[in-house]
């Protein structure tokens, strides 16, 4: 049976535990101010906050219900539009009429979910924190401009907030009702349920399942991934990082360890999707999907990362996958840890990704690379691309030509030809297998543009 708190209602149900989050609030509990969008985790009409316990302290994040399998609500706490409302409108929502935030309304109801996570989080109140929050979330009338003027008062509004006491100063501000004080105890009755089956779906995030075999999901068993303690979790031993199967994309960008190794790692994560789905999507999910364009798979292909399976079999993300949506992974295996070196600190890291909207999109190509350069020679460089073969590409040939050699005009010029002859692009609803081309080389190039050897007019002329 799943159990979970529904805004200040205890459920326990025997739905099927592969139906969404979605359909059980509006179709089993008429709580129909969580909209259906685009059934895909794109639009935002459908967020959520979700409650749940990360190191013993109650945490809140944004996600799609759309996406989100009703067995991964277990022990949490489900948070809809409803759960907030209160005699009047919260601040949140009277930011979003203060400053007309809103037309035909069918998606305000997301950025009001957003937002009010933005106000709910301790470690973010400044406007830009605001719009990161709201990056999953699509308006088609105001422009957005209203949107953010609104997301502007909010975080004027919480300026002085006191994080040594968050629950209490947002329940005494009216952004949230009284109930909240007692959901962490009540959470904390609600036992674990990992009674795993070798026959039932496995199943971490869903972002990708539930888009492309939403019914298959529904109809089955599952096991859920996602909570699973022992699948959770990032650490650092003997210069090696250890990445936990179901750590999410979220969890991967705020880890001290992860950012100690990628300065950059925020402008990279931006790239990749938008906040609602990096708060469900595991690093795991990503490289089972096998998607040709799976951004932390080309990620971690650049890191020369290696896979652990439950059974104990170790084996190098590169040889992971061996034609379109196939993977050397032996039946009832599932990834355990993905392992990677702990990247040289005179090493350079870039991932870069072009798609058809600037924000919360699939790529039509992504490329990274990491780089060691000693007086000008390289040493060592791992690079990856998505887009431009069946399946995500470690363009072998070329890392192998460039070790070794000065970095120059010249170099990357050849480096390039062979890169030509390792990728097979088609063309598709991303591009053609021209563009992709074009693409690749212009990323391929983007990646030594911060070398002292390559000025960028030099680059330019390439």
């Amino acid at each position: 049976m799943i159990e979970f708190i529904l805004n200040n209602q205890s459920v326990q149900t025997n739905e099927p535990p592969g139906s969404t989050v979605l359909d059980f609030v509006r179709y089993h509990k008429r709580l129909t101010g969580t909209k259906i969008g685009c059934r895909e985790g794109d639009c935002g009409a459908c967020t959520i906050l979700v409650g749940a316990f990360d190191n013993g302290k109650l945490v809140y994040r944004n996600m799609t219900s759309c996406l989100m399998p009703l067995i991964n609500a277990h022990g949490k706490h489900i948070v809809t539009v409803e759960g907030i409302n209160q005699s009047a409108l919260t601040p949140v929502q009277q930011a979003m009429v203060d400053a007309n935030g809103t037309q035909c309304g069918f998606c305000t109801i997301g950025f009001v979910m957003s937002l009010t996570g933005f106000v709910m989080n301790e470690n973010h109140s400044t406007f830009n924190d605001a719009i990161k929050m709201i990056d999953g979330n699509i308006c088609r009338c105001t422009g957005y401009k209203s949107i953010e003027r609104a997301a502007q008062q909010l975080s004027e509004q919480i300026s002085n907030k006191r994080s040594q006491q968050n629950l209490e100063w947002l329940i005494e501000h009216k952004y949230l009702p009284v109930y909240f004080l007692g959901i962490e105890e009540r959470l904390k009755n609600i036992h674990s349920i990992f009674n795993k089956s070798e026959t039932a779906l496995n199943i971490g995030g869903g972002t990708d399942l539930n888009v492309q075999k939403h019914h298959l999901v529904k109809e089955s068993s599952i096991n859920n991934l996602f909570d699973d303690c022992s699948l959770k979790g990032i650490s650092e031993s003997n210069h090696k990082i250890i990445l936990s199967a179901s750590t999410t994309v979220s969890e991967f960008a705020e880890s001290t360890i992860i950012n100690n190794c990628f300065p950059k790692l925020e402008q990279h994560v931006k790239l990749v999707s938008s906040t609602p789905i990096r708060n469900m999507a595991t690093i795991a999910g990503n490289l089972v999907n096998a998607s040709p364009i799976g951004d932390m798979t080309v990620f971690l292909l650049a890191l020369d990362a290696d896979i652990i399976f439950n059974t104990g079999r170790q084996i190098n993300l590169n040889d992971f996958y061996i034609g379109y949506k196939q993977m050397d992974k032996h039946e009832n295996e599932i990834i355990h840890q993905i392992i990677f070196n702990k990247p040289n600190a005179n090493s350079i890291f870039n991932f870069e990704k072009v798609c058809k909207r600037t924000h919360l999109d699939i790529a039509s190509v992504n490329c990274a690379c990491l780089l060691r350069l000693e007086n000008d020679v390289i040493q060592n460089i791992h690079l990856s691309a998505g887009g431009v073969a069946p399946y995500p590409k470690y363009l072998k040939d070329t890392c192998q030509f460039l070790i070794g050699k000065i970095l120059k005009a010249e170099v990357l010029i050849q480096a390039n030809q062979i890169m030509q002859n390792e990728i097979a692009p088609i063309s598709d609803a991303r591009g053609t297998a021209d563009y992709k081309r074009l693409l690749l080389r212009q990323l391929f190039l983007t990646h030594f543009s911060n070398a002292e050897s390559l000025v960028e007019s030099t680059l330019a002329n390439i």
